[in-house]
């Protein structure tokens, strides 16, 4: 725990500027620029709203927002694992020159994606005032939902920059799981009412993507409280990821330069 605060303070920096310089670098040659980042979320809404919406006939109150917070949230935890099953060999030109602890790399991902994410709350908020969406103290359990979101997303990726180090395929096995799982998630539908019972609300509750996104919806669009108990919970598992990936990394990272 020493080493981790210690590495914290001495790289966070470093975290934050790489970060500012690859979100600068995706949009350097873009005409849009920035707008990219609403634009692609906000046209798959479009889409799930026309398809689940008026040819499926789906009935959730505020469905177009519905919509779009399952969209920002999945892109967000989508990209975080995704781009880290290969982080350290498409980081090569650094750790191999330098010592970083490797988890930094993760930790420069999550300023980048989150700030994507950032963004497209910002519309959603606009969405809100936009569908007359009910704003009271309710809108405060969006916090401990995307916090949720980021410790659990951070310490899965820890994982699987380890093991993607080694495994050559993970990342296939990755792409599949991830489609499984946004189907399973109910980015574009309501998962406890969809699935016949008891299947649903199970799934809502252990499926820890479908249960941070019920949280969040619930506390910007259906004036409910969040659950504190399975938060909780799902609290204490992400930190068992996020410390077991940081040690299995600080075990392991010597032996990364050798495999890339």
């Amino acid at each position: 725990m020493k080493r981790f605060i210690k590495d914290i303070r001495k790289y966070f920096r470093y975290s934050v500027v790489s970060a500012r310089s690859q979100l600068r670098s995706e949009v350097a040659n873009s005409y849009l620029n920035w707008l990219w980042w609403v634009l692609e979320p906000f046209c798959f809404m479009l889409i799930y709203t026309f398809m689940f919406g008026y040819v499926f006939g789906a009935k959730e109150p505020y469905f177009p927002v519905f919509i779009f917070i399952g969209i920002s949230m999945w892109d967000f935890f989508n990209r975080m694992l995704k781009g880290s099953v290969k982080i350290v060999k498409n980081n090569k030109s650094i750790v191999s020159k330098v010592y970083l602890p490797k988890y930094i790399l993760v930790l420069t991902k999550l300023w980048v994606n989150g700030f994507k994410m950032l963004v497209s709350f910002i519309i959603v908020f606009l969405m809100m005032l936009v569908w007359n969406v009910p704003l009271s103290w309710y809108l405060l359990g969006a916090v401990p939902a995307a916090l949720l979101l980021l410790l659990f997303s951070f310490g899965c990726s820890c994982w699987l920059l380890h093991y993607g180090v080694f495994v050559e395929d993970l990342s296939n096995v990755v792409n599949i799981v991830l489609r499984m799982l946004f189907y399973l998630t109910g980015i574009f539908y309501n998962v406890a009412k969809r699935i016949p019972a008891p299947y649903g609300e199970l799934m809502t509750r252990y499926n820890p993507m479908a249960f941070i996104l019920v949280q969040m919806r619930n506390a910007l669009l259906y004036e409910k409280a969040p659950e504190w108990g399975l938060t909780a919970v799902w609290l204490f598992v992400s930190l068992l990821l996020t410390c077991t990936g940081i040690r299995k990394i600080y075990q392991s990272e010597n032996s990364y330069v050798k495999m890339i």
